[in-house]
């Protein structure tokens, strides 16, 4: 590593340039020089810090708080193991320790060497085609015992990553059933043409007529928002697209963005024409790394065909362009504030709302924030109509859903249904037999047991983000909630005390139960938990925490309490245990060796 003032001013002086020497671009601007020196050196932050003017302390807080990012070398090859709990299913835990044995290396260190590091990260998106890593920020799919052989023999030969097999790569698409939005063949522009015709207030009255709802869970009319943003005060607007889809079992947006860019771009040029917005930015989660420069080329292609920039399509005054920013690992900047606190290039910490994005969203100016679906389905629903979008679906959850499929199925990948399908349907279509329950919408979404499969996909019934988790009877539910307890408690932001403790207490409870130390007062206690969880935490994720234990607990209780040691509260560490050494050195093991117990 060099730290030569002079060699950094070569190597980051380009970067600093590209990104105007804006501390707004400091995310991009460190993991962009982490790709080159392999970590964040600690003479490159001073020289960042001279030349954007901003403080060390301030470098230093964001680089620690993306777990992409890295302070420290961790190895020429850095493997990341998805530990989804699909993933889990599929097996990666023993290819994980292969790979550790195979490399003769502790989980979570550094080779004496430098050469390798390896551990797990929450969920890469690929959760259809599984087990799954990230090596450097690359994904490899569909991983064995003789791929995790190969790759071994790869690192240990220390073979560039541009010379591995292209198909370890591979990234498939997997959509098994597409309808109006995957199946759409609209040419690039055609959109905005007849958005062109509308004008800006009647293209966002046909998105209200059309009764699109956001397709992020929460379902707030996009009509609606769209309105909000073009009549907050302000002279700068902003159109951002959430890309970031951290939540375990969805991976529809990698696909969108694959498959459909162009309807992407075209709906967030949409958007920016009815509420007024010059600047757009898609935040791309970093484990689509792969997907950045594809989109670039398409963001480039709309530009030569006066799709973006200057007078789109011919038309005065009809200035927008679009700008990729990559996150680096943090579930949380899924949530719409810590996504734009991100995008400022700070710590991906949720604000306080009210305000709201609308009226102080990027910059502190009014902001149109959506997921990608959301945008892919606003193009669409002007391209048809209002009414002829609004007869899909049902009467309170109008278009389709793009659901991704994954878990116990011969068949999962992407399925596109118009709102108002049945669990039982989806169940049937992906080939899923002797099914115990469905998550739906992620771990903080809904268990839905067996019973419930008759329960329908729409907002009126079981609101989803598009996750669709399918677990059969040879799984313990307990060990399902466990994995998505210890998600929470890893990707908590630390920034409020109910959920930086509560998810630990939570992991620390479920790990106790685990290990056959659990009572019904800990089970108790997680229903106390959840109250405080529920009033108590800054953001969503403190207050869904809890969830997927409640749900279970609910469906499956046998599976929590055949682990129960006893039906009153017993302390996970056993102190006459520990005592055990102490006797055998003094050659005592009468009663008086031993602590008193109940019924002594």
């Amino acid at each position: 590593m060099v730290s030569d003032s002079g060699l950094h001013a070569t190597y980051l002086g380009p970067i600093l340039e590209r990104h105007g020497y804006a501390a707004t671009s400091l995310l991009q601007i460190l993991r962009e020089a982490q790709e080159h020196y392999g970590y964040i050196h600690p003479s490159a932050i001073s020289y960042i810090s001279v030349k954007l003017g901003i403080p060390r302390a301030r470098i230093e807080g964001v680089a620690g708080f993306y777990s992409f990012l890295h302070l420290r070398p961790h190895g020429e090859y850095r493997v990341l193991f998805s530990d989804n709990i699909t993933d889990r299913m599929l097996g990666s835990q023993p290819l994980l320790e292969e790979m550790c044995r195979q490399l003769w290396l502790q989980q979570g260190k550094v080779s004496e060497d430098g050469l390798v590091s390896i551990n797990t990260t929450s969920c890469t998106g690929m959760c259809d085609q599984g087990p799954a890593m990230l090596v450097n920020g690359r994904a490899i799919t569909r991983l064995t015992q003789q791929r995790v052989q190969e790759i071994g023999q790869l690192i240990r030969n220390r073979t560039p990553l541009s010379d591995w097999p292209s198909d370890f790569f591979a990234v498939d698409d997997n959509i098994r059933r597409s309808g109006p939005l995957l199946g759409n063949t609209l040419a690039p522009g055609a959109v905005l043409s007849t958005a062109l015709t509308l004008g800006s207030e009647n293209i966002i009255e046909e998105i209200k007529q059309s009764g699109l709802r956001g397709r992020g869970g929460a379902g707030f009319p996009a009509g609606l928002k769209w309105e909000a943003c073009r009549n907050a005060p302000g002279e700068a607007r902003h159109v951002v697209c959430n890309a970031d889809e951290g939540e375990p079992g969805t991976f529809k947006d990698r696909v969108l963005l694959t498959r459909q860019a162009d309807l992407v771009f075209e709906g967030m040029t949409l958007c920016a024409l009815a509420v007024g917005a010059q600047h757009g930015y898609l935040y791309l989660r970093g484990e689509y790394r792969y997907l950045l420069e594809p989109l670039q080329a398409a963001l480039q292609r709309r530009r030569e065909n006066k799709l973006l920039g200057k007078n789109i399509l011919g038309q005065p005054g009809f200035d927008f362009d679009i700008v990729i920013h990559l996150g680096a690992g943090a579930y949380i900047c899924g949530e719409e504030s810590a996504l734009i606190e991100s995008l400022e290039g700070k710590r991906g910490v949720p604000r306080n709302r009210p305000p709201f994005p609308v009226t102080h969203g990027y910059l502190q100016q009014p902001t149109a924030l959506d997921n990608v679906e959301t945008f892919c389905a606003a193009a669409l629903a002007i391209h048809m109509g209002a009414e002829k979008y609004r007869a899909i679906g049902t009467p309170k959850s109008s278009g389709s859903k793009l659901i991704s499929v994954s878990g116990d199925c011969p068949r999962p990948g992407i399925y596109e249904y118009p709102f108002g399908v049945s669990v039982r349907e989806v169940l049937a279509d992906c080939g899923a037999v002797n099914t115990r329950a469905v998550q739906v919408s992620g771990p903080s979404g809904v268990c839905v047991a067996a019973s419930e499969f008759d329960h329908r996909l729409g907002f009126e019934d079981l609101p989803t983000a598009g996750a669709f988790m399918v677990f059969d009877d040879s799984r313990d539910l307990f060990e399902v909630a466990r994995n998505f307890v210890h998600f929470f408690a890893h990707e908590s932001c630390g920034f409020c005390t109910p959920c930086r403790v509560g998810t630990a207490l939570l992991k620390q409870t479920m790990d106790k139960i685990a290990a056959g130390h659990g009572t019904q007062y800990d089970l108790h206690e997680i229903e106390n938990l959840d109250q405080v969880l529920q009033t108590s935490s800054h953001c969503g994720l403190g207050r869904t925490a809890c969830n997927p234990v409640l749900h279970t607990l609910r469906h499956f209780r046998p599976a929590y309490e055949s682990r129960l040691k006893s039906l009153e509260f017993k302390p996970a560490f056993d102190l006459d245990g520990a005592l055990a050494r102490a006797r055998q050195m003094t050659g005592r093991d009468d009663a008086g060796a031993h602590l008193k117990t109940e019924g002594a």
